[in-house]
């Protein structure tokens, strides 16, 4: 089956960007002038995705509010005679249909792919977290797709970290097919540093099949009293296959601020707009020290 639909768990209360998203998710933050979650959703429509759902939470209608046609805002700008501007709101709310489910409780990342079951039903699906921005000349779902649609398994993204900072991730063990496809044996939430089993961490992309949901429904919360959704992939792996794909692009990890600075950076480069202004700019205040 192709993968048609992909799940975005967005309830989380972005703490670590306090007091910025107090009143405002962490998801609607600007990256250069697009909120983060669309740099995600828009990766998942270059990949083939025609409906996503969005678990949400709690001070997160701003991001139904993105996805949704704007009528004033759009009557301005056709008055304004501003039509490239009225064309790219238009896109916006246009580009991938769209549905919504609340997760009641914060009970980890697991229970909030399980509040998308009825959504599911029994197609395989994907998911995405903003938090990770990957900017990649194929879409990094599109590479973990090609994965599955080989190996008909569920594929997890990975990326080699340096091993101190692997606490901070889910980590794989794994069996190499090629250079860049694993067979995963093993897979261990934010493990110690000398309990790693590889430098190999599970990054925010995910293909999975239905087969996940029942575990998840059994599962009994892991580190910090959540459903993890690392321990249910260990328990499917003795099941059947599950495999890795070490992902080509570049990862900006905008959950942290400095990893969201390094992004902010690394996209306005890109942009001709104001990329030689920005990188004089930068020169200038290196030069200061």
């Amino acid at each position: 089956m192709q993968v048609k639909k992909a799940v975005f768990p967005v309830a989380g209360l972005g703490t670590r960007f306090l007091p910025a998203t107090k009143s405002s998710p962490k998801e609607m933050l600007p990256l250069i002038d697009k909120p983060l979650v669309q740099y995600v959703v828009e990766e998942a429509v270059a990949s083939g995705i025609e409906q996503l759902l969005f678990v949400t939470g709690r001070s997160k209608r701003a991001i139904e509010d993105h996805f949704d046609i704007s009528f004033e805002l759009e009557a301005l700008l056709q008055e304004k005679g501003k039509d490239d501007m009225l064309q790219e709101v238009r896109e916006i709310a246009d580009m991938v249909k769209i549905f919504y489910v609340r997760q009641k409780q914060a009970l980890g990342l697991g229970h909030a792919i399980l509040c998308a079951r009825e959504f599911v039903g029994d197609e395989p699906f994907a998911v995405l977290l903003g938090d990770d921005i990957i900017d990649a000349e194929q879409p990094c779902l599109g590479q973990l797709l090609d994965v599955y649609r080989k190996y008909r398994g569920p594929v997890v993204a990975l990326e080699k970290v340096p091993i101190e900072a692997i606490s901070s991730y889910g980590c794989v063990k794994a069996t190499g097919i090629t250079d860049r496809i694993f067979e995963v044996t093993d897979l261990v939430e934010k493990p110690r540093r000398e309990e790693a089993p590889s430098d190999m961490a599970i990054i925010g992309r995910y293909v999975l099949t239905p087969d996940i949901f029942p575990i998840l429904e059994r599962q009994t919360p892991g580190k910090g009293g959540e459903i993890q959704l690392t321990d249910a992939l260990l328990t499917l792996s003795r099941e059947e296959a599950i495999y890795g794909c070490l992902f080509k692009g570049k990862r900006h990890d905008c959950g942290d601020k400095l990893g969201f600075l390094k992004a902010t950076v690394d996209m306005a480069l890109k942009r001709e707009e104001f990329n030689e202004e920005f990188r004089d700019y930068l020169r200038e205040v290196l030069a200061r020290g």
